[in-house]
């Protein structure tokens, strides 16, 4: 019982201020609501004596029948705002988290995401929270109702004659042992069967994002294998808890039916033996039905308290994740010049036990970005070239504070950018990434995202500069077309011009390309291009590619490898040099000049 307190002030204080007021005040509401059902054993044995006396009046049946009515009538009332005060908080609570969770979440390190898989994520903001609004609250509300109630009841038992109740109380304390018991086994399959249904988000997202490869490859069966095993596994795990939480079930209503029958056999004796008079007789006779009747169903449902209370870790474990120092200052640039001095970045930090010359090498190969430094004028383009896993997209996404750096600084307009408050700093950038998310809503809307508020004059201003108001005006509903999530609807070279058009509308002074033009085919490629050059003048310019033609008139080309600016330089310069660049620029000469 203890542990089942310890519960509902956990979830309480979970919901928050506002929502906990209201679980508060429905359990004070509770309180009346069981004296209301209390009542109605005064009334009908107000009327047995009446029959006993052999005195029942009109203006008895109808005293007998007001108290009745008042109870019931108040009672619903009382019910009616008790369930609107608990499913109000309740849903409110996962509303409310659900907001709370993708507001932390902004702000966590992204290799949080790179760690925790999105099945993980989605089974929280789904299953969990789900779990807690309707779970939860029905849990909460019944359990705390049938406690209240018997207590009531058992009160008043007590008071008309203190042998029966003491009935009532053992019976009482020896249902609460069984449910210990109860409490102890959800405490053990709780945590199980939590794990199970996000196992199984899991693999519903991986075998539908995966579709097409398993598609391609003819692996269907295989895949389902995961996906069939995974909900067959879920299905034995909440069988077996049905099964391992019935028999107890079984034995609570047992002690409750029980504790009723002893009741009734003790009343009937004490009359017999002339302790006790016919009226609290018949009084304790009918109370020995009502006494335990609402603390079973609350049993039957605090088997799922443990439930309730795992779906709160799992919400607040995501919600304690520890985010990046984001208090900053709303700072505007004095310019956008970006400075990088002495940085090293690791994904992962190596717990090292060896000797110190081991540990500083280990150190080294772990290291994404290793002691770079280079300063980037403002209004300049910048492309990034290299082999794969160099650190090319880890030093753009640095920039813009992704990740934190582990050593060094970077700075944008002389301020460093842990300064920036983490909306004012993400202000300056736009980004255009080689995989493009688009959401399930309307073209315009997409485009506008970031500026909901944005007239539509303005959205076809930035369509038309990134060459993509000629295919939209094709859709059936022009700019009104709602596309499918991720732009599923739309080729390649279309979404990537839609993303270019959503970085039009931003105006942001620097423009992140991240292999922005890798997989457009060619008849799209020059629109594509058109629309980056709209995008790109006048501002300062990071361009990740591994196409020639876009970084030969960058302003300056960085070539890294194992996280080490290895060369620097334009394009005339470093063709002058042995080195990664004019194997690079050769490699492709060669690759355009093969034909068929």
């Amino acid at each position: 019982m203890l542990n089942m307190f310890k519960i509902f002030r956990k979830f309480f204080a979970f919901c928050g201020k506002e929502n906990k007021a209201k679980f508060y005040k429905s359990l004070v509401l509770g309180v009346f609501f069981a004296m209301m059902e209390a009542l109605k054993i005064p009334a009908i044995m107000l009327l047995m004596n009446g029959v006993i006396e052999q005195n029942v009046t009109p203006a008895l049946l109808w005293e007998c029948f007001g108290i009745l009515l008042a109870s019931v009538i108040i009672g619903s009332i009382i019910k009616y705002h008790i369930t609107m005060l608990q499913c109000e908080a309740g849903y409110y609570t996962a509303a409310g988290k659900r907001v709370e969770i993708a507001e932390h979440m902004r702000y966590l390190p992204m290799g949080y995401f790179n760690k925790n898989s999105l099945g993980q994520i989605t089974s929280v903001t789904t299953n969990t929270m789900e779990q807690l609004a309707d779970v939860a609250t029905r849990t909460v509300m019944l359990t705390t109702q049938g406690m209240l109630t018997s207590f009531i009841i058992t009160i008043l038992v007590l008071w008309f004659d203190f042998r029966i109740g003491l009935v009532a109380v053992a019976g009482v304390l020896l249902f609460f042992v069984v449910n210990h018991i109860l409490q102890r086994r959800s405490q053990a399959l709780a945590p199980v069967k939590t794990t199970s249904d996000t196992d199984v988000v899991e693999k519903v997202l991986e075998y539908v994002q995966g579709i097409s490869e398993v598609r391609g490859y003819n692996l269907t069966g295989r895949t389902s294998k995961k996906l069939n095993a995974a909900i067959d596994e879920n299905c034995r795990i909440n069988t077996e808890m049905e099964l391992r939480f019935v028999p107890l079930m079984q034995v609570q209503n047992g002690i409750i039916k029980l504790t009723g029958v002893v009741m009734t056999i003790l009343s009937i004796y004490f009359y017999l033996q002339g302790s006790m008079v016919l009226l609290n007789c018949i009084g304790m006779i009918i109370c020995s039905f009502l006494v335990l009747d609402s603390l079973g169903t609350a049993g039957n449902y605090s088997a799922l308290l443990r439930v309730v209370d795992v779906s709160v870790d799992k919400v607040k474990a995501i919600l304690d994740l520890p985010q990046m120092d984001i208090e900053g200052k709303e700072i505007t640039p004095k310019n956008y010049d970006v400075d990088i001095k002495n940085v090293d970045f690791s994904y992962e930090k190596k717990n090292v036990s060896h000797a110190l010359a081991e540990a500083d090498a280990m150190l080294a190969r772990a290291k994404i970005i290793d002691n770079v430094s280079v300063h980037i004028p403002e209004k300049t383009t910048t492309a990034i070239v290299g082999p794969s896993g160099g650190g090319k997209t880890t030093l753009c996404h640095l920039i813009a504070r992704f990740w934190d750096v582990d050593q060094g600084t970077i700075t944008l307009g002389g301020e460093d950018v842990k300064n920036y408050s983490m909306d004012s700093l993400m202000k300056n950038f736009s980004f255009v990434f080689q995989n493009v998310y688009l959401f399930a809503d309307t073209i315009a809307n997409n485009i506008r995202f970031g500026q909901e508020d944005a007239p539509m004059e303005k959205v076809i201003e930035a369509a038309k500069k990134a060459c993509c108001h000629e295919f939209i005006m094709d859709l059936p509903d022009g700019y009104d077309t709602v596309i499918g999530e991720g732009g599923a609807s739309l080729s390649g070279g279309e979404k990537q011009r839609i993303s270019i058009a959503r970085a039009i509308m931003k105006d942001s002074p620097i423009i992140i390309l991240d292999e922005a033009t890798a997989n457009v085919d060619p008849e799209n490629e020059k629109e594509l291009v058109d629309a980056i050059d709209a995008l790109t003048r006048e501002k300062t310019i990071f361009m990740i590619a591994h196409r020639l033609k876009t970084v030969r008139n960058a302003d300056r080309i960085l070539v890294l490898d194992q996280g080490k600016i290895v060369q620097q330089g334009r394009h005339e310069e470093l063709m002058q040099q042995a080195g990664i660049y004019r194997r690079f620029v050769e490699s492709r000469e060669l690759a355009a000049g093969w034909k068929l």
